[in-house]
């Protein structure tokens, strides 16, 4: 791949391309959020929502936001942009989204995003990584070391949903990549990764 490929924290000019590329994800099964809930998942934490640049343009996106274990957003609510969790703020990163256009799949895009998104989460003190796996993407998640939760049964998020979690990997030395050039990675299949998951 010859494009020059960059990860970086989502800015005003993006929002537009977010949103189509959720929709092209997800209308088709019944989860696509909209514009205002997607926003609003950002707000909350902006240092751990990333967009995906490849060549002259966003190519894919990642959204994740502290949540309580076992909790999780509402797709058809936008987060209430109130005080922040009582103390301690929760430990848990909830991974909402992760979507690479299908186009570009298969090319370790994703796996980029997600090595991105684990190394912020290490390095700012978060202890678990949180998400549901969608469109039977469950499998392609526990082989990245997440275990599934029978006990809660996500609502809103279409049959086959699956609850997962895993402790964030302790690695003092590791650093997020920079903002830049985005060195080559293994290729995963991407389709979503969240509550909304498909595979990246």
């Amino acid at each position: 791949m010859s494009d020059v490929v960059h990860i970086r924290h989502i800015t005003e000019a993006d929002w537009d391309g977010i949103v189509a590329i959720e929709s092209r994800a997800y209308t088709g099964l019944g989860l696509s959020e909209g514009r205002a809930a997607l926003r609003s998942r950002a707000e909350i934490s902006p240092s751990t929502c990333f967009v995906l640049d490849v060549g002259s343009g966003p190519a894919g996106y990642l959204l994740a936001l502290p949540y309580p274990a076992f909790e999780y957003p509402d797709l058809e609510r936008t987060e209430e942009a109130v005080a922040p969790h009582p103390a301690p703020a929760p430990r848990n990163l909830h991974l909402h989204d992760i979507v690479v256009e299908e186009g570009l799949r298969g090319r370790g895009l994703g796996q980029r995003l997600l090595h991105h998104f684990t190394l912020t989460a290490r390095s700012r003190g978060y202890e678990r990584i949180s998400l549901i796996a969608v469109g039977r993407s469950d499998t392609f998640w526990s082989a990245r070391g997440y275990t599934a939760h029978p006990g809660i049964s996500p609502g809103g998020y279409g049959a086959n949903a699956v609850y997962m979690s895993k402790a964030v990997p302790t690695d003092p030395g590791a650093q997020p990549e920079p903002t830049g050039v985005v060195p080559r990675g293994p290729s995963v299949p991407t389709k979503r990764a969240d509550a909304r998951v498909p595979c990246p």
